[in-house]
């Protein structure tokens, strides 16, 4: 089964290089984040045309939104709404198998890395810090549990082209690597499943920017799109992708897909 997370940023307009990432890997469920479209607007004829027969939604106009697509059949788990904001960030599916998967879209930030200056910096610690005390419960309930998704943190030295020079960028500042270190040490031991595959001491990016023209030459890139396991499931996992190449697609996203293959 492969399992892959994807921050679209408009699911209505990119339809061409979701397809070229299926066509090239046949992911099996495709978790998207930033799909920006109401429930009653989203485009299940491209889901259709994608090849998925399954999927769950939560959206929103222009901003936000999460989807679980699927050749497998899905239960609805859970739409959690973390912050009581109505923000649709969060979306879980239950497999035939009783894995249950989670998608998450992490806020940004803003720019200023401090909380009591800059409100979305707040609200983005007080939502790890949320999904922390989420997965305390969860782990306790289900020992199959994926959670992937934009979690806009990249918490590792080796996350982010510089760890010097990004230590007061968000995405990177020491408060926020350590509440997602926390998260992940406390909340049951999750397994990160892409540094299974690739050291700490390698570089690896999920994410590079507009900003940068020649995205792929700079390579200023950071990892900010994850996908974490239960112990449970870490001796069914038998590989793991960033798919790069999708960052060259015409019209894409700035963030590329990530993938693992769990054995059945």
């Amino acid at each position: 089964m492969k399992i892959a997370t994807w921050n679209i940023n408009s699911i209505r307009i990119r339809e061409t290089p979701v397809a070229q990432f299926v066509a090239a890997h046949q992911p099996d469920i495709l978790c998207l984040q930033e799909t920006k479209v109401e429930d009653a607007h989203f485009p299940h004829d491209l889901v259709a045309r994608l090849g998925y027969k399954h999927v769950i939604f939560a959206g929103q106009k222009s901003y936000n939104g999460v989807a679980i697509l699927s050749k497998l059949p899905l239960k609805t788990y859970a739409t959690f709404d973390i912050l009581g904001n109505e923000s649709k960030r969060h979306i879980a599916a239950e497999l035939p198998d009783g894995t249950i998967v989670h998608n998450f879209y992490v806020p940004a930030g803003g720019d200023i890395p401090d909380p009591e200056l800059n409100d979305k910096f707040e609200e983005k610690l007080r939502f790890v810090d949320a999904m922390r005390d989420w997965s305390k419960q969860e782990i306790k309930k289900s020992h199959r549990v994926v959670a992937v998704g934009d979690f806009n943190i990249a918490p590792r030295e080796h996350d982010v082209w510089s760890h010097k020079q990004l230590l007061k960028i968000v995405s990177h500042t020491p408060i926020e690597v350590d509440k997602l270190n926390t998260f992940q040490r406390e909340s049951g031991g999750w397994v990160d499943a892409m540094r299974e595959f690739v050291p700490d001491d390698q570089k690896l990016y999920s994410w590079w920017s507009y900003r940068n023209r020649d995205w792929a030459a700079s390579d200023r890139g950071r990892r900010l799109d994850h996908i974490w396991l239960t112990p449970a499931l870490k001796s069914s996992l038998k590989s793991g992708l960033i798919f790069r190449d999708a960052r060259g697609f015409e019209s894409t996203s700035d963030h590329v897909p990530v993938m693992v293959e769990l054995a059945d």
